[in-house]
């Protein structure tokens, strides 16, 4: 094993060496070109401007536009040749295509029950309307009478996970964008082994960004030895590419098609405070068991078909299939996915709905706070019109220049009448929503660009369950370790740091 770490942290200074090269190289080119600079500025300068026409009449956000623009403009050569080779948001024609066939493998495989939205019609007409939303867009259906637990922090969910993996007889799916050997993954892994042996179809897919620097090189290799089944979703090659764009940023395991769990935990020792990285680490996730945890089944086959270019019937694996107990609970319950790939912003709309149905309060938990003009606009309209918006950030951060953008916002929010809080133990990684004591969102989905509009994500929407009270009154203990931002505080910072968290906020669609 340790000379497979070894090979890994070669693997990374080889891409950044390989990166390196690349751009001197391109340098080296234009320089040695002195008596063609001219001809070959003007010809930047040309494409530059048929850039930043075709980035203008795209369908980025606005946010996202400008911070290409920018640097195109600024620099043309360069600024330029970086959005060609960098600057696209999607997979390539063929991936794309891939994903097509699955997305319609998805959508007819997922059916809505009808009797559920005319009920929940009847109990409000605006929560009908964003659970359409979301099945139109996201073809995730909607459910009642499915148990679902909130889970916070990440040591509840490491005990809740290791109880139901211990219990599966057919198959266990686990999707995560981190994965590291410590004590919370070498515990699950045990546990997988065991199950291999029993005859289960164990499946994982990772992140290969995301564990780059976690896991071995090839670790996939180690794990299909043992007889679990391991995909690596987007190989990490050392080329500027607008492939590294896109991951896949989901948390989702699923175990013998009635119980699963998402949210915001990864499977590595941070997210349970097994050891201390950015002081404690408060993270949420969410249990589900019954009839939608197929959304979550389907979710994962989606994306495993995709990478193994396999043609997996996702009917096989239906809840009903594996148990015959029903599950009762209060309200409903919408598991859903966010694509790069279907051009729309699925979970800041998602986001939006909540945040524009508000009449009581929004809290809202987020380790990032990078977010366009029109959530921004939504929460201030929010607060300017009587409702209580508090939100909750890291007070640790884990890079300290995302936390320098999230700062950036502070002032204005504070001044428009939104309560803003760091979490003082430690780092903020949970991505919850709560609204009025009725809806409420857990996932994966950051308040960031990457996350919005860049990387495969997933959420549950909620609406009057258990667990939307759950989320609350958690979210009021956790406002007890908190720190409230003042506006003093925001006056009173040196005007070189706001003025540099300014110009950071310009690119941060880019971070």
């Amino acid at each position: 094993m340790r000379k497979l770490y070894k090979n890994s942290i070669q693997r990374l200074a080889f891409f950044f060496v390989t990166l390196a090269i690349q751009i001197y190289l391109v340098v080296r080119i234009i320089l040695e070109s002195k008596e063609y600079f001219l001809y070959f500025y003007i010809i930047s300068l040309i494409v530059g401007i048929i850039l930043v026409v075709i980035i203008l009449n795209g369908k980025s956000n606005p946010s996202y536009k400008i911070a290409w623009i920018v640097p195109i403009l600024i620099l043309p050569i360069f600024g330029g040749a970086f959005y060609l080779i960098y600057g696209g948001n999607k997979l390539s024609k063929r991936e794309k295509s891939k994903m097509k066939i699955q997305n319609i493998k998805m959508k007819t495989s997922l059916r809505q029950d009808n009797k559920v939205l005319m009920k929940l019609e009847k109990e409000s007409e605006y929560a009908k309307n964003q659970a359409l939303y979301i099945l139109n867009y996201a073809d995730c259906p909607i459910y009642e009478n499915t148990y679902n637990e909130y889970l916070s922090p990440g040591e509840i969910k490491f005990k809740k996970l290791i109880e139901e993996l211990k219990k599966a007889k057919h198959f266990i799916f686990l999707e995560y964008f981190i994965i590291e050997e410590g004590i919370m993954w070498n515990t699950i892994l045990e546990i997988l082994k065991e199950k291999v042996k029993e005859g289960v179809d164990v499946r994982i897919i990772y992140d290969d960004v995301g564990c780059v620097m976690k896991l071995p090189y090839k670790y996939n290799q180690e794990l299909e030895k043992i007889g679990i089944k391991c995909r690596i979703f987007n190989p990490f090659v050392p080329v500027f590419t607008n492939r590294l764009n896109n991951r896949d940023h989901r948390k989702i395991a699923v175990i013998d098609g009635y119980v699963g769990f998402m949210g915001g935990v990864n499977l590595a020792d941070e997210y349970i405070n097994a050891y201390e990285r950015f002081g404690h680490w408060k993270d949420a996730a969410i249990l589900i068991k019954g009839d939608a945890v197929f959304n979550l089944t389907v979710m994962f086959l989606t994306m495993w078909d995709f990478i193994n270019n396999s043609d997996d019937d996702y009917m096989k694996y239906k809840p009903e299939n594996f148990t015959d107990r029903k599950y009762f609970s209060k309200g409903y319950i919408q598991p859903f996915d966010d694509s790069p790939l279907v051009n729309e912003p699925i979970g800041e709309t998602v986001y939006l709905n909540l945040i524009n149905k508000a009449k009581k309060y929004i809290y809202i938990n987020t380790p990032y706070l990078i977010i366009d003009n029109e959530m921004a606009t939504a929460l201030k309209i929010a607060a300017k019109s009587g409702v209580d918006v508090r939100i909750v950030t890291p007070h640790i951060p884990d890079k300290w220049f995302v936390h320098a953008v999230t700062k950036s916002y502070y002032q204005s929010f504070i001044k428009d009448g939104i309560k803003i809080y760091e979490y003082t133990p430690g780092f903020m990684h949970s991505k919850t929503f709560v609204v009025d004591d009725e809806y409420a969102v857990i996932g994966s989905i950051n308040l960031d660009f990457r996350s919005l509009y860049l990387h495969f994500e997933c959420g549950a929407w909620l609406y009057k369950t258990d667990s939307v009270v759950s989320l609350r009154d958690d979210f009021k203990n956790t406002l007890k370790l908190c720190q409230e931002v003042t506006l003093e505080e925001c006056e009173n910072i040196k005007w070189p740091v706001k003025f540099g968290r300014l110009i950071l906020r310009m690119f941060s669609p880019l971070l």
